[in-house]
């Protein structure tokens, strides 16, 4: 394996992501100044508003927050971990066990709770990810055990139960009809600061393109999220939840502050993926069952188009849903439902938040001319045995790449498990390794390296991403 450093993200997300360090507070949080007034300065005093204007009274979010701000909790966090002063090393390690420390790391984030009868918080799967426990603040000061539902980690959603009783819930609005300069209120634990209210407009609706932040449909909103804000609400003038808080978008860092570019996960697919994980456990995703690429201007010359947009079908899986449909190698997918797709990262996001069945209005250019197909879409495998593929991979298991490694640039498979022993062990194949290439064929998921084993290549070579690290690895 030989070094290369790769550079996943040109920009840096000053994520609402979940924990921050409890030292944080105590040394970046300081005792105001108080300025007195100098000598021979007049002192002006502010009047305060008024509660009424020619007998109406002033417009005040206070009665909608009282029924929202009960449903809004603080999610704190424990994880146990062991420190090594030799890293990872797995030698080391076992060489110098005297030298392992446990170390206790706490984190803090917000939840909703958006079921009062069966106690159920939605919050993020960042803020939980990784923890050994899991508990809540309420409102009113009652501190529970959450119980781990599931999670979604390519929407960001996640799904706590807590035993209480007398709770309050907010409904799910349609994140749907949501419009820009629509009005809307965040609410959370940013810094620890336990139920505060933000406010803002909706800035944009259906963001994506966000690097390393999974399948992207993003409320933007000005409404001022920071670090704890993570899984939070954000509310409509009704108080019902639009979305869940879940990243802040600012170059200079977190400590740089709020800079009115704040994401949350639309309460339609929030719910939706909720759902899901109640009822399986799992979130299931349609798929059309095609490889694609992005059209540059060459591609567009060459397919008679007169925009340099859109996604070109490179391959049709046999049996999916666009074999069905009759799409073809060559046709340019350009609109999908009435939703554009500029790239073939655009049709990507789309398919991942799509559920299976939904039907699909597929807007193409065939052969210059306009077409329009319906497809119906089907559930792709998550994961797959490497023996089922070929035996040379027996013992590992592979799966679908994570949506936010995708979203930074890379393309592949994972290898999600590796039996001790195994064959593909013994072949150096290792768990998480990120599988980009194979003598196998092209592709780009699960589904393409699935198909470049219709017939097994005589010699199987892998290029495998580990770590910084790439290399290849030959399967005996």
């Amino acid at each position: 394996m030989r070094p290369r450093t790769t550079t996943l993200l040109a920009l840096t997300l000053a994520a609402a992501f979940g924990g921050f360090a409890a030292t944080w507070l105590r040394d970046g949080v300081e005792t105001p100044a108080v300025a007195a007034p100098a000598a021979g300065v007049e002192t002006r005093v502010v009047a305060a508003l008024p509660g009424a204007v020619e007998g109406q009274p002033l417009p005040s979010l206070a009665p909608m927050l009282q029924r929202v701000i009960p449903a809004v909790v603080s999610v704190h966090t424990r994880q146990r971990v062991r420190v090594s002063p030799f890293g990872n090393d797995p030698i080391f390690r076992r060489m110098f066990p005297e030298l392992i420390q446990e170390r206790i790391n706490q984190s803090l984030g917000s939840g909703v709770i958006v079921d009062a009868q069966r106690g159920l918080v939605l919050t993020n799967h960042h803020v939980i990810e990784g923890a050994d426990e899991v508990s809540v603040t309420l409102a009113d000061g009652r501190e529970l055990r959450a119980e781990f539902v599931g999670s979604d980690p390519d929407t960001d959603i996640a799904v706590m139960r807590i035993p209480a009783q007398d709770l309050t819930a907010l409904p799910l609005a349609n994140s749907d009809q949501l419009k820009v300069g629509d009005f809307v209120v965040a609410v959370g634990n940013p810094f620890g600061f336990s139920q505060t209210v933000t406010s803002g407009i909706v800035s944009a609706v259906g963001r994506s393109g966000i690097p390393g932040l999974g399948y992207q449909n993003f409320i933007q909103t000005d409404a001022s999220i920071n670090p704890g804000n993570s899984g939070g609400a954000l509310v409509n003038l009704r108080g019902e939840l639009v979305g869940i808080n879940t990243a802040t978008f600012n170059p200079q860092g977190s400590r740089a502050g709020a800079i009115g570019l704040g994401f949350a996960i639309p309460s339609n697919l929030a719910g939706n993926v909720m759902r899901q994980l109640v009822s399986t456990g799992e979130v299931r995703r349609g798929a059309l069952g095609v490889e694609t690429q992005s059209v540059d201007a060459r591609l567009a010359q060459a397919l008679g188009l007169e925009v340099p947009r859109g996604a070109v079908v490179t391959r049709v899986y046999p049996g999916s849903a666009a074999a069905a449909a009759g799409l073809q190698p060559g046709d340019v997918i350009l609109a999908a439902n009435g939703q554009r797709i500029d790239d073939a990262g655009a049709l990507h996001n789309f398919e991942g938040l799509q559920p299976v069945g939904t039907r699909v209005a597929l807007e193409l250019r065939r052969d210059g001319r306009p077409l329009t197909l319906q497809a119906t879409l089907r559930e792709q495998p998550r994961s797959y045995p490497g023996e089922a593929l070929d035996p040379r991979l027996a013992g590992a298991t592979f799966a679908e790449l994570p949506e936010r490694l995708r979203q930074a640039g890379l393309r592949g498979v994972l290898v999600a498990e590796v039996e001790r022993s195994s064959r593909a062990a013994r072949n150096g194949l290792r768990a998480n390794d990120v599988v980009l290439a194979a003598s196998s064929g092209p592709f780009a998921d699960l589904a393409g390296f699935r198909a470049g084993f219709a017939r097994p290549p005589e010699l199987l070579v892998l290029r495998v991403l580990r770590g910084n690290v790439r290399g290849d690895l030959t399967m005996q």
